[in-house]
């Protein structure tokens, strides 16, 4: 049987080496609310490897009002298809 895999519509930036410590901590990594990790990525140009942020000691709960609507306006910036972004802003806070 063949691995499904996931497929999720994403914007990628190329962040210069001395922006990634600010990032970092507006991400909150110093605090340890997050850690970064490398993932590889494959995109309509190729593969590559990026790094995300993942939350540490995620409890549940529903995501802000908020971030959805930054996560919404960056995919809709970006591109992403209509329907998408609709399903990010109907998205349960």
């Amino acid at each position: 049987m063949e691995d499904e895999k996931e497929q999720v519509f994403v914007g990628l930036y190329d962040i210069a080496p001395g922006d990634e410590t600010g990032l970092d901590r507006w991400e909150g990594l110093p605090l340890g609310f997050y850690r970064k990790v490398r993932v590889r990525v494959h995109t309509l140009e190729g593969d590559l490897t990026a790094w995300t942020y993942v939350l540490n000691d995620y409890e549940g709960g529903l995501p802000s009002a908020r971030y959805l609507g930054i996560i919404a306006d960056a995919a809709e910036s970006a591109g992403a298809p209509h329907d998408y972004v609709m399903d990010l802003r109907k998205r349960p806070c």
